[in-house]
């Protein structure tokens, strides 16, 4: 596969250990940036009404204040919880924890577990990359059987030049680190409004791809689509990724299940259902797809398409153990790289851009300052700094496989087994139980980060900047 602004990250396996609810990652770092609480959790006895604390932040002790006199002295510490958040250059611990989750979601409704049966692992089940169009020539690397090739050579004198007088030429082989990659041969021929309309309407573009797919399924299988739609159905996950030039492509993963009503049965579609059959679907529907989107508040309408230059969407087999498909495995750990990684451009800001003085202060490329200006000017205001995109960094079908939630439920419950081997008291020394025992928890927000000169403040640095360094 090829990215118009640099080449995409080859599919490769890549080692998770301690994926799951035992993940260790919570042990051998710390988070960046805490929340800070203050509260108490407190048990009140249903029958009897007598209350007992079984946490607080805070202790109390008794000092001498006057001779024969004492007062009650309090002294605070707060309770530091993991800020949760899933970008790697923000918290380098709690993405590490996101992207173990999500490599379990994915891989779960290809190889089976977390509730998902083994059998899944038979479906008809593709992965598929969807590209932008072209917004005007940029720097590109570019490779063909492990070869670099030149970014864009231009051996015809006369189409070397824009009709600015630039040369769109480029006869170097870049290297993967090359801050060229993904700039404009020439800024002024760059449709920055279309790029940001593009970030800003492809998750309608997306639905409208969603749309046509089961059609495609019915044409190809000789069917009506009511009939189609009776007899399977697909299941998407689905991460978005910015390439170089700032435009957003999806990476997918999608099988076909038997429709049938009960939600927790995975059932094969059955024999006429092929891989082959449902590249072919996701081909076409890509081809087809389009959406009318308002290019701001200009009053014009762009038409939105996935891009032509890559065929509208590169689909491979999910398979293992064969050479033309790519495994499981891999396509679990290539979504779960891209989904804690955010633009990936340095000097884009991580927060909401207020005024439009802001952006002139951004440490960026030219390129990508324009494009947030262009958001903010077209009224895409509150996804300025995410270049107009304002979709989620990973969505699926609600009956792809297990959830988050449930994950981060199962690593909570494997948290309480490892401190209460013999299950949870209450304060009056009983087993913990809901229907016994009211548990209220009463907590305040303090602030974010750690509070100055602590240990934990040290520790956490020191994690962050080794995880950078790796």
């Amino acid at each position: 596969m090829t990215d118009p602004g640099g080449a995409a990250a080859p599919i490769v396996p890549e080692p998770h250990p301690g994926s799951g609810p035992v993940a260790t990652a919570d042990d051998v770092t710390t988070c960046a940036h805490p929340i800070r609480l203050t509260g108490r959790i407190t048990a009140i006895d249903r029958a009897t009404g007598q209350t007992a604390d079984m946490f607080r932040t805070w202790t109390e002790y008794q000092v001498p204040a006057a001779p024969g006199f004492t007062e009650t002295v309090r002294s605070d510490s707060p309770l530091y919880v993991d800020c949760g958040n899933r970008r790697e250059e923000v918290c380098p611990h709690c993405s590490r924890v996101y992207k173990r989750d999500a490599r379990q979601v994915v891989l779960s409704g290809l190889s089976g577990g977390k509730g998902v049966p083994d059998s899944v692992a038979d479906h008809p089940c593709v992965f598929a990359t969807f590209t932008a169009p072209s917004f005007g020539p940029v720097h590109a690397r570019r490779e063909r059987g492990g070869k670099v090739l030149p970014c864009r050579p231009r051996r015809d004198a006369s189409k070397r030049a824009c009709p600015h007088g630039r040369d769109i030429s480029c006869p170097v082989r870049h290297s993967p680190d090359d801050p060229r990659l993904g700039r404009p041969m020439c800024p002024d021929c760059y449709d920055y409004e279309s790029a940001v309309t593009f970030n800003a309407g492809v998750p309608k573009l997306w639905q409208r791809f969603l749309t046509y797919l089961p059609r495609h399924l019915a044409r190809l299988a000789g069917i009506r689509v009511k009939d189609c739609r009776e007899l399977v159905r697909h299941r998407v996950v689905k991460v978005s990724e910015y390439q170089l030039r700032g435009v957003i492509h999806f990476h997918a993963v999608i099988r076909l299940d038997a429709n049938v009503k009960d939600e927790t049965a995975f059932i094969h579609p059955g024999p006429q259902w092929t891989a082959e059959l449902l590249a072919a679907a996701v081909k076409g529907a890509a081809r087809q797809a389009s959406a009318h989107f308002p290019v701001g508040n200009t009053g014009r309408s762009l038409v939105l398409r996935f891009g032509a230059e890559s065929g509208f969407a590169d689909t491979r087999i999910i398979r293992s153990g064969t050479a033309a498909a790519i495994s499981r495995e891999a396509v679990a750990n290539y979504i779960a790289k891209y989904v804690t990684k955010a633009v990936g451009i340095p000097g884009l800001p991580n927060f909401r851009i207020r005024h439009l003085a802001d952006i002139a202060s951004l440490r960026c490329s030219a390129h990508h300052r324009q494009l947030i200006e262009t958001a903010y000017r077209l009224g895409f205001r509150r996804y300025a700094h995410q270049l107009g995109y304002g979709g989620h960094p990973i969505t699926k079908s609600r009956r792809y496989s297990v959830t988050f939630g449930r994950i981060r439920r199962e690593r909570a419950e494997w948290r309480k087994a490892q401190r209460w081997p013999d299950g949870e008291l209450d304060p009056w020394g009983r087993p913990l139980d809901d229907r016994i025992v009211l548990v209220v928890k009463d907590f305040t927000y303090l602030g974010t980060g750690y509070t100055p000169r602590t240990p934990s403040a040290e520790l956490a640095l020191a994690s962050a900047d080794m995880a950078r360094g790796n």
